[in-house]
């Protein structure tokens, strides 16, 4: 019983202290890992938007799948240059979302600049 005690007081602490080491190491993987995951999502969202803007913006003359095949060559390429692989079918629903959401908005912009133009005239 004495050469356990002996070696809890002699080692106990540097064991300790390596095991929270270890839990604290790991705890911090994890937390990096979440954080990447979140951080890629925001950036794929962001360079979506951006493409289906610019492409909007750009390329007035084509229409419907050449305009989706511009902005997924775009946002492929864009996110390929910041390290960011990402499968085709979730850079299409990305653009589609994207797309919802332009529209969207820019319909409803359009019927409340109309209807506060029509109330204040």
């Amino acid at each position: 019983m004495s050469i356990i005690n002996e070696f809890i007081h002699n080692y106990g602490a540097t064991i300790l202290s390596t095991i929270v080491t270890a839990i604290a190491g790991y705890l911090g993987l994890v937390v990096k890992n979440l954080y990447t995951r979140y951080i890629n999502d925001q950036t794929k969202k962001d360079v979506v938007n951006t493409c289906v803007q610019a492409v909007e913006q750009i390329y007035r003359d084509i229409h419907g799948e050449e305009k989706l095949n511009k902005c997924m060559e775009s946002a492929s390429l864009m996110l390929g240059e910041k390290g960011i692989n990402v499968a085709e079918s979730e850079i299409r629903m990305l653009i589609e979302a994207a797309v919802s959401e332009f529209n969207h908005n820019f319909g409803s912009g359009s019927a409340s600049a109309a209807a506060g133009e029509n109330a204040g005239g």
